[in-house]
């Protein structure tokens, strides 16, 4: 167990997405913005766990999985909506558990498929392997009598090294190496990116709040390919550097969202982005009655046309602005 090191190289280019991750970290502290946004911090999380269950093919929205948190009656399949629920309560745990403790990785499953998984809580006591579209194995997985041995050993040496890896390599690392030992029946990718976040929340707060499955999402894929291809040359580098770059990438969507100056005009922009989802059209009548306003002038001088100005906010109908027809949506 001394000597177990999980195989990976660290690359220039991990070493350049390191530096520009740090740089726009440095960005948002300087902002206070985003620590006085509860509703954008709220929204963000939202779309963690719509992300990272559609990764899974839950078929949800990310305004239906919105209802289901807030509490409201939502038409869809039952697995789906307790999935939600799940995961929102799983979420909810990531400022309150060891990140390196087999225990709570356990209890963070349990809560995460609670319901809709037999082994929930559990590691798995049968053979998993993963397979291709044709029915092809692909990967197989440690057999279930190294599971507890391989987690832990992964765990601990995670621990050692938090000072002499960077987190942001080291929790990737951690990633993959999870999704390779495949240590749960069901349930690992999701319970693997959220374990992500807990271990650099530990390093920097503002990930607990970073949507970095959105991005994982966005790029499902390239995630699954740069996965296999990485058990093909049998170490982890390809994927640290994928995860490097969604972080990366993520980050410049925060900044954008965070750092509107603190004026009328920036207070109204975010207020109108705080009542709207992302790619999900809503009329004006609906914004009003979000915002709490009366006056359709009001609600295109004040919100609507500043930002669209912002680029943040698009028309549905943008050759024809006044149709009777015309949606708005947060981009």
């Amino acid at each position: 167990m001394a000597d177990y090191k999980p195989p990976f190289t660290i690359t220039n280019k991990m070493l350049d997405y390191v530096s520009s991750i740090m740089e726009k970290i440095g960005k948002l502290d300087n902002y206070t913005n985003f620590n006085k946004m509860p509703v954008l911090r709220r929204n963000n999380r939202i779309r963690s766990i719509h992300s990272s269950l559609a990764i899974e093919a839950n078929s949800l929205s990310l305004g239906q999985v919105k209802d289901v948190i807030a509490g409201r009656t939502v038409i869809g399949p039952q697995k789906e909506i307790q999935e939600v629920k799940n995961a929102y309560n799983a979420y909810e745990m990531i400022n309150r558990v060891d990140a390196f403790s087999i225990k709570d990785l356990k209890k963070v499953h349990g809560i995460m498929t609670y319901l809709t998984v037999d082994e929930s809580g559990e590691f798995r006591k049968g053979d998993e392997g993963v397979f291709d579209e044709k029915g092809n194995c692909i990967h197989v997985c440690p057999p279930p009598e190294q599971v507890d041995g391989l987690m832990k050993q992964l765990l601990e040496w995670i621990k050692k090294n938090t000072d002499e890896i960077h987190p942001l390599i080291l929790s990737s690392i951690f990633h993959y190496e999870f999704v390779f030992i495949h240590p749960f029946s069901d349930g690992n990718g999701r319970t693997v990116r959220l374990w992500q976040n807990i271990l650099l929340s530990k390093w920097k707060e503002i990930f607990e709040y970073l949507p970095i499955e959105s991005q994982i999402h966005k790029f499902q894929d390239d995630y699954y390919k740069a996965i296999n291809n990485c058990n093909h040359n049998g170490e982890s580098t390809e994927f640290v550097e994928f995860m490097l770059k969604m972080i990366d990438e993520v980050l410049d969507e925060t900044i954008r969202t965070s750092s509107a100056p603190i004026t009328e005009t920036g207070i109204n922009i975010n207020k109108l982005l705080n009542v709207m989802e992302y790619n999900v059209p809503m009329t004006a009548n609906e914004i009003m009655d979000k915002l709490g306003i009366k006056s359709k002038e009001t609600l295109r001088s004040t919100y609507l046309d500043p930002a669209i100005k912002e680029g943040v906010v698009a028309l549905t109908i943008p050759d024809k602005p006044t149709s009777k027809n015309q949606m708005y949506y947060k981009i």
